[in-house]
C-alpha cells in the first residue's frame, strides 16, 4: 500500500502520521471487518493476541486463487500446477526473508506454532532426549509450549523443568541459569508472552543455554507480527509462528530450523509429496524441508500468508513498533484510571498485551460487558494457567492492541470498564 512521505511526533493518534509515513486509520482501510458494527456499535477488536483480523489484500490473494490459480503443486506438469507450486515456493521464500534465514530450505510450513513445537518435540525430540535430560520451560510459557515437551519427556524419560518469573512477570534470569547445566537438551521460550506481554531477553538467553550445548526453540507468535525478527541474528535453532497472529489465514504457520539440523531430523509425518521413491523394501524421502511436509499443505493458506507478509513489509516496521508503544503506554495510563482495575504484570520490555482483573466482576463477566459495547476482549486462562498461577489467578481479562487499533478505542473501551463499575 501507498503511504504518505511525512514525518510526526510519536503520538497514539491514529490519523497523525508516524514517522515512514504510517497512520493506523491508512492502514484501517485496508481491514473491512474493522468497519462493521456488533450489537449496533462499531466493532473494537482487542483479541488481536487470539487471532489478527486480515486485510483486503489478503482477502483478495486468497479469492484470485480459488478463482483463477486452484491446482494441487509440485507433482503437476500443467500450467496451473505450476502457477501454484510457484506461487507457495515463493511464499516459502518471502518467509525465509521475513525471519532473516539463510535459506527457503530452512522453513517448513505448518499449521500454526502448536503443529510446530509438537515437529519438533516428536523429530529432534525423539532423537536427542533420554533419561536425566532437561527440558527448560519458562512458568511465563503458553501450553502449546509446556504440553508438548511433557509429552516427549514422559516417552523419553526426560524432564521438564520450570524456570520461575519475577514478580514483574520476567523471566527470572538468575534462576534461569542457575537451572542451566550439562543435562539441558533443549530450552524453550516465548519471544513475547500472550498473556502478558513480556519481551525476554531472548538473545542473550540462548547464548547462554548453547554454552551449555542446548538446543533453543523459540515461539514467535505473538512476536512477529509486532516487531522485526531476524533468526540469525538471535542464533535460534527452532523459530515458530502462526500465521493468523500475523494478519494472515488460519491453519498456516511457518517453522525455521538451523540448517544443519534440519538435514537430521526423521520425518514425523509420513504419504505424498515427501518421498523420492517408495517400493514395498525401502522408501528413500525427500531432503528437507519437503521430507517434513507430508500430503497436500495449505496451498491457500500459504497464498495468503505471502500476502501478509507483503503487505507488513511495505510498511515502516519501525514507525508501526513506535506507534503501537505510544498507543500501549496511553493505554496503560488510561486502564490505571478505572476504579479497581488490576494489570497483571509490569515488565519494561512488552508489546501490548493488557491482561486485567476488575475487583468484584468476573472476567468472563466484563468480557460479556463489553462485547456488548463492540469491544471484543478475551477471558479466560489464555491458555497459559502456570502465567496466571504465578498471580494467585485462574482467569483474567485480556485487551491486546495491534497496528490497527486507536487511542480513541482506548477511550471506548476505559468507559465501557467505567460502567460496568458503576453499574454495580
Amino acid at each position: 500500500m501507498t503511504t504518505p512521505d511525512v514525518t510526526a511526533s510519536l503520538t497514539p493518534t491514529a490519523a497523525e502520521p508516524q514517522p515512514g509515513g504510517f497512520t493506523a486509520e491508512l492502514v484501517r482501510q485496508d481491514f473491512p471487518v474493522l468497519h462493521r458494527t456488533v450489537n449496533g456499535r462499531p466493532l473494537i477488536w482487542l483479541d488481536n493476541a487470539a487471532t489478527t483480523q486480515k486485510p483486503r489484500q489478503v482477502i483478495e490473494a486468497l479469492t484470485a486463487y480459488y478463482g483463477t490459480a486452484n491446482s494441487n503443486i509440485h507433482r503437476g506438469a500443467h500450467t496451473m500446477a505450476r502457477e501454484a507450486t510457484e506461487a507457495y515456493e515463493a511464499g516459502r521464500a518471502a518467509v525465509a526473508d521475513f525471519l532473516g534465514a539463510p535459506s527457503p530450505d530452512d522453513i517448513v510450513f505448518v499449521r500454526g506454532t502448536t503443529e510446530a513445537i509438537n515437529l519438533v518435540a516428536q523429530t529432534w525430540g525423539r532423537a536427542n532426549l533420554g533419561p536425566g535430560d532437561d527440558i527448560l520451560v519458562p512458568v511465563l510459557e503458553h501450553h502449546a509450549d509446556i504440553v508438548p515437551w511433557q509429552l516427549i519427556a514422559k516417552e523419553t524419560r526426560a524432564r521438564v523443568v520450570p524456570v520461575p518469573l519475577t514478580p514483574y512477570g520476567e523471566i527470572d534470569q538468575d534462576a534461569y541459569a542457575d537451572l542451566l547445566s550439562s543435562r539441558t537438551q533443549l530450552v524453550a521460550i516465548s519471544h513475547a508472552s500472550n498473556v502478558l506481554g513480556t519481551v525476554p531477553p531472548v538473545k542473550e538467553m540462548t547464548a547462554l543455554a548453547h554454552r551449555y550445548g542446548a538446543k533453543v526453540l523459540v515461539d514467535g507468535a505473538q512476536a512477529v507480527a509486532h516487531f522485526p525478527v531476524d533468526v540469525q541474528d538471535l542464533n535460534a535453532d527452532f523459530y515458530a509462528f502462526s500465521g493468523h497472529k500475523l494478519f494472515a489465514p488460519t491453519g498456516i504457520g511457518a517453522l525455521y530450523t538451523r540448517p544443519e539440523i534440519l538435514a537430521g531430523m526423521a520425518p514425523w509425518q509420513a504419504g505424498g509429496n515427501m518421498i523420492e521413491s517408495v517400493d514395498f523394501g525401502k522408501t528413500t524421502f525427500a531432503a528437507a524441508p519437503h521430507r517434513m511436509e507430508a500430503g497436500t499443505g495449505h496451498i491457500s493458506g500459504v497464498i495468503g500468508l505471502l500476502a501478509a507478509v507483503n503487505w507488513l513489509t511495505s510498511l515502516d516496521r519501525a514507525a508501526v513498533a513506535a506507534y503501537e508503544e505510544a498507543l500501549m503506554s496511553y493505554a496503560l495510563q488510561a486502564l490505571a484510571t478505572v476504579p479497581g482495575l488490576e494489570l497483571i504484570g509490569s515488565a519494561p520490555d512488552r508489546i501490548a498485551v493488557l491482561t486485567f482483573t476488575l475487583a468484584g466482576q468476573d472476567p468472563a463477566t466484563v468480557a460479556d460487558w463489553l462485547d456488548r459495547d463492540g469491544i471484543a476482549v478475551r477471558a479466560g486462562h489464555h491458555c497459559a494457567q502456570p502465567a496466571l498461577a504465578h498471580y494467585g489467578l485462574e482467569s483474567a481479562a485480556r485487551a491486546s492492541l495491534a497496528l490497527y487499533n486507536t487511542s480513541d478505542e482506548v477511550d471506548r473501551l476505559v468507559a465501557s470498564l467505567r460502567g460496568l463499575q458503576e453499574s454495580v
